[in-house]
């Protein structure tokens, strides 16, 4: 059978999976991730779940186009409220803001907080999320970055643990601390580009008065000083 391609960016989410898991792919789309597991018999057995009816008639289409009926069960809901508490050993969060992910976690604690790895990949508001994890009791286990096309991805592989809410430097919410302990390869282009980010929006201020343009101006800068700082580490 010719496996079916992932993107880089969907590939680095299914290497992170473990070996003989049951999984839940959650906002499954087409279903790729689990489809391309279970073809490499990497997994036990997939749960595909998504909140539209057309993305899952998708992912249908492709786990009968690959005769995977018997391992695949395919849900119609909202985040993992479509999970029962211990149905899976690991659930896969891919492709929705990072406020979203925050809210799906929250919507079944029971199961969020039971389930051995969650993998996060926050398309919008990473920051947010990682802020979410540090104060309700998660650990982030692992960070990863991939560049698809043009741009940067973070993942952010997780568990609950039920730790105290953690206080961090906030630039730890933009960049990951597992990013700067692993070096990971991606890294400088990415701090790089949070600083042009930055300088932009200091350019923009620019011929601009008042105390509110004064005290973004001073934020900026310091936070600009700030990555500088982690880039030379």
């Amino acid at each position: 059978m010719k496996y079916l391609k992932l993107t880089d960016r969907l590939l680095k989410i299914a290497s992170l999976v473990d070996k003989d898991k049951r999984i839940a792919d959650i906002g499954t789309d087409h279903g790729y991730i689990p489809v391309y597991l279970l073809n490499q018999n990497k997994i036990q057995y997939a749960i595909l779940g998504d909140v539209n009816k057309g993305p899952l008639e998708n992912a249908k289409k492709e786990v009968m186009r690959n005769k995977l009926q018997d391992k695949v069960d395919l849900r119609l809901g909202s985040g993992i409220e479509v999970l029962k508490e211990n149905e899976v050993d690991e659930i896969i969060i891919a492709g929705m803001g990072g406020m979203l992910i925050n809210n799906l976690l929250k919507a079944n604690e029971k199961v969020a907080h039971t389930t051995e790895k969650l993998i996060l990949q926050p398309m919008q508001a990473p920051e947010e999320l990682r802020m979410f994890l540090y104060q309700n009791g998660y650990k982030i286990l692992d960070e990863h970055l991939v560049r698809e096309e043009h741009r940067l991805y973070e993942i952010i592989v997780c568990k609950y643990e039920g730790l105290p809410p953690q206080e961090i430097d906030p630039i730890y919410y933009e960049i990951g601390q597992k990013l700067i302990e692993n070096n990971d390869p991606l890294l400088t282009d990415f701090i790089e580009n949070k600083i042009r980010i930055n300088q932009n929006v200091l350019k923009k201020l620019e011929g601009k008065e008042g105390q509110s343009i004064v005290d973004k101006r001073a934020a900026l800068n310091k936070k600009i000083d700030t990555l500088n700082d982690l880039l030379n580490k």
